[in-house]
């Protein structure tokens, strides 16, 4: 995408809006729904860090804040990144699994804002109908294991190493993609342990690895990623708020307002990926934050695991 259609104009915006506009719609429901939530679900300010830990101090939060606008305008750029890079930053000071069951809500909503502002609709459930009800069934499952056990360090360093061979591989063959071999059996394997991984451990490269070899028009690649991701996590809360009590008030409300903040570095990204940029330049930094995720997520689960 050319530079001139990076602007955004404005008049235009509020016009599809107003006449209900599939892109437009989606884009603020999105915004409006964590919003809404940060609003309805406030705590009271005496209570808004007695939640978490009573060692997490509020400059800790902002922190949290700062990691979280980082976070969301890797994934405006690149469309993926998000829970990779706040999961383990998080989960080095809070609970693991409150931190799995917080930032379940800022995916939903760049996931969602994203099969907006790509423009991705039902055309990509109908060509990827056995990735999309796989990776249903894989977020299911998941979230009950959630529910009922503890994965510990185990699978975020299981999913380390998948990383990290994959950056490997890429690095050595430099940048292959693999032409036409979208095969459906892989694809949904792929949708299957992204749910399962996602739900478990708020962290899923295998359908952006796949998407990354296999897929390289960017549109349809961040698109696509959103619709399965955006359909993962609404799957995941639901579970979450109905049918476990993994998903408090308090959880949901601090999960809105990280989304509200994430809003701003998502914008940024956005931007920037609607500058024009080469393939070449797109490849090294997909590869590269991939390799620093990799990396992070050895420096927390090495320790508790080997020593």
């Amino acid at each position: 995408m050319s530079a001139s259609e990076s602007t955004v104009n404005v008049n235009r915006f509020v016009t599809n809006l107003l006449e209900f506009r599939y892109r437009e719609v989606m884009m603020v429901f999105a915004t409006l729904s964590v919003v809404a939530g940060s609003i309805v679900f406030f705590p009271g300010t005496e209570n808004v860090g007695a939640g978490i830990q009573s060692d997490v101090s509020l400059g800790l939060l902002a922190a949290f804040l700062l990691v979280a606008i980082a976070a969301g305008a890797v994934k405006g750029m690149i469309g993926f990144g998000y829970a990779l890079i706040t999961t383990p930053i998080f989960a080095t000071v809070i609970d693991p699994t409150f931190a799995v069951v917080v930032l379940a809500i800022p995916p939903w909503m760049i996931n969602m804002f994203q099969i907006g502002e790509t423009d991705t609709g039902l055309s990509f459930v109908r060509e990827e109908w056995q990735l999309m009800l796989l990776a249903v069934v894989g977020t299911v499952i998941g979230v009950v294991f959630l529910a009922e056990f503890s994965a510990g360090p185990i699978v975020p360093f299981v999913i380390g190493l998948i990383i990290f061979g994959y950056v490997v591989f890429q690095f050595i063959q430099n940048f292959v993609t693999v032409e036409e071999a979208h095969h459906p059996v892989a694809l949904g394997t792929a949708g299957f342990l992204e749910g399962f991984l996602l739900a478990v451990a708020n962290l899923g490269p295998l359908l952006p690895v796949y998407f990354h070899t296999f897929e390289r028009d960017a549109e349809r690649y961040i698109g696509g990623l959103s619709m399965v991701l955006g359909t993962v996590f609404t799957i995941r809360i639901v579970q979450m708020g109905l049918f476990t009590d993994l998903l408090t008030t308090y959880r949901l409300w601090l999960g809105s307002v990280i989304a509200v903040v994430t809003i701003v570095g998502l914008l940024f990204g956005t931007y920037l990926r609607r500058l024009e940029v080469d393939q070449e330049t797109f490849n090294w930094f997909v590869v590269g934050l991939l390799f620093i995720i990799s990396i992070n997520i050895f420096r927390n689960t090495v320790p508790a695991l080997f020593f």
